[in-house]
């Protein structure tokens, strides 16, 4: 299984089934575990308005919560982003691309979910700071995504950064 199925127990497993080999299992604080699920609810959100439907957001928040993991991670942060995200997601790409070498639609779908993650906490959650926000959704892309996908995520969102933390990026 690949990285691109989106489980990240999995995404980390032996390649070609040579279990010697192994990653080791990474420490996932309950922030970064919400993250990674609400990752995955606004990758699904994605995948299913694509095909040209509407999300539905409770089915899928209710769907992620079935994984016996999901009990672990900080709630209310996964429902903040999951939900926010979701909310927000026009006016976000309507943020977000502007930053972007191709169309919007072009993005792979973890990409996409991790930038629209990436942009709601830096437009929308001032207490996370800004070099965190990026961080994370760049840890999320090097996790779930292609080879060089967080390379890209992390140079549009520090582009971001820099219009919507004006005060702080000048600050560094």
């Amino acid at each position: 299984m690949n990285k691109s199925t989106l489980n990240p127990s999995q995404a980390n497993s032996a390649k070609d089934g040579d279990t010697k080999s192994a990653v080791p299992k990474r420490s996932l604080t309950p922030r970064r575990r919400a993250r990674e699920y609400a990752l995955q609810g606004v990758y699904q959100s994605l995948v299913v308005r694509r095909a040209g439907s509407l999300p539905n957001g409770a089915a899928i928040s209710k769907q992620l919560s079935e994984d016996p993991a999901f009990k672990r991670c900080q709630l209310d942060l996964f429902n903040g982003i999951f939900q926010g995200v979701l909310e927000r997601t026009d006016e976000l790409e309507a943020i977000i691309t502007p930053a972007l070498d191709r169309p919007i639609n072009e993005l792979s779908p973890v990409e996409h979910a991790a930038l629209l993650i990436g942009t709601y906490e830096l437009s929308a959650d001032l207490s996370v700071p800004y070099k965190v926000a990026i961080n994370e959704a760049v840890e999320l892309a090097k996790t779930f995504g292609g080879t060089d996908g967080h390379k890209y995520v992390n140079g549009v969102l520090d582009l971001l950064a820099q219009k919507l933390r004006v005060a702080e990026t000048q600050a560094k």
